[in-house]
């Protein structure tokens, strides 16, 4: 059964964010890398379960950016949702450590990751 496994926000503030994750709700750094387009690091938090994402807005709005979901069968998942009204078949992302995903749009444009692998939590 797809579970929600995964969460991005943008921020231009990621140390801050990720510190309130951490102090309030007893997050904890699981990997950071800096981002290769600049702008900070990109710091992935987890509560055991979900993985929490804390990217660099750059020019992008801050808040809420994509949301991801673990599935059995990433083909399979990504046939249903396009059957059900995505607007954008599987697109695979970088192959180097950085992702574990593919991911579709859902029928307003939002992001949705799949990802048989899962991340770390």
């Amino acid at each position: 059964m797809p579970r929600i496994r995964h969460i991005a926000l943008l921020t231009k503030q990621q140390e801050k964010l990720a510190d309130f994750y951490k102090t309030a709700f007893g997050m904890t750094e699981v990997f950071r890398h800096e981002s290769q387009a600049g702008g900070g690091p990109a710091i992935y938090l987890s509560d055991g379960y979900i993985n929490l994402a804390v990217l660099p807005a750059r020019e992008r709005p801050e808040g809420l950016y994509h949301f991801g979901f673990q599935v059995d069968d990433v083909d399979r998942a990504a046939q249903g949702a396009l059957n059900a009204g995505a607007t954008q078949p599987p697109k695979d992302l970088p192959r180097d450590g950085r992702f574990a995903e593919v991911f579709i749009k859902d029928p307003m444009g939002t992001r949705i990751d799949l990802s048989e692998a899962g991340w770390k939590v």
